[in-house]
């Protein structure tokens, strides 16, 4: 008996088809289309169709405002002490800080550090949202002030980019501690005639919203960022109340005199160089 030809279609074999390997392709979660993951990266991780911005790691967003290479972190190995041996669903806060730090490579929740923007020196912050949701606790309360003291010493514009859900819940009193502390660290350094530029990027919520974030010399947001102490849902939950359209978002805050002005992510370099410059201060 003569051996079955092989099924073909058009000269090909008729193979199971090839799984696409995982990240190639991610979808925009606000205009839904399917986007190649490498051309959204090169777009410095915003939508190429609407502009949305995802959001993005601390390392991520150093290396898209910092000079190549220029960034000097400080303070890198503090971590928490764990001040009220917290306990969640099984699991203890020394756990979850562990496992968040295997995962993202983030020791903490903020790195801070010196860095280049456009050749203008400065002391940088940026908030990790992918380690606990970037909530300021003791840690992050502390490495703040430090940068802040820095920024004072070396007479350089401080920097911080601002994303997080707030308090620390996890360290009590002890976070919300740090809502005060950040604040007066900036007293003195307005004391000091230096200059802080803030950048809000979605979401700014909670502590960190009702402390250092709102406190800019100018305050930069992201667009359509969510920019509030209580979000939208707990806002509903608690007084019952259908809020104004585009609440809390980038663009209400800016109409209502919250936020000084909305910079694309793609132009966020070159903005705070010019603001150094416009203040006087690069060096």
């Amino acid at each position: 008996m003569a051996k079955k030809a092989k099924m073909t279609w058009s000269g090909f074999s008729l193979q199971p088809r090839k799984e696409m390997p995982q990240g190639v392709w991610i979808q925009c979660p606000q205009c839904k289309e399917t986007l190649f993951r490498k051309k959204v990266k090169e777009n410095r991780e915003v939508c190429l169709h609407c502009a949305y911005h995802f959001r993005i790691d601390a390392k991520t967003r150093i290396s898209q405002l910092a000079d190549e290479g220029s960034f000097e972190e400080f303070d890198a190995m503090l971590t928490t002490s764990d001040p009220l041996n917290f306990h969640f669903r099984g699991t203890t806060y020394a756990e979850r800080a562990a496992q968040d730090r295997e995962k993202t490579g983030s020791i903490e929740a903020i790195r801070t550090g010196r860095a280049f923007i456009r050749g203008r020196r400065v002391i940088l912050a940026v908030m990790d949202p992918s380690y606990l949701m970037g909530s300021m606790g003791e840690v992050v309360g502390e490495k703040f002030c430090r940068a802040v003291d820095a920024a004072m010493e070396k007479n350089l514009p401080f920097i911080c980019v601002s994303c997080s859900g707030g308090a620390r819940m996890h360290e009590g009193v002890i976070s919300v501690q740090q809502m005060a502390k950040t604040s007066a660290a900036l007293a003195r350094l307005d004391e000091a005639k230096g200059l802080f530029i803030s950048v809000l990027s979605d979401p700014t919520t909670g502590g960190v919203s009702a402390s250092f974030a709102m406190l800019g010399d100018v305050i930069i947001a992201e667009p359509k960022a969510l920019i509030g102490f209580a979000g939208p849902r707990v806002i509903k939950q608690t007084i019952n109340v259908d809020l104004p359209e585009g609440f809390q978002t980038s663009e209400f805050l800016l109409e209502h005199g919250f936020v000084d002005m909305i910079v694309d992510r793609r132009e966020l370099r070159g903005e705070i160089a010019r603001l150094i410059d416009y203040f006087g201060k690069g060096y």
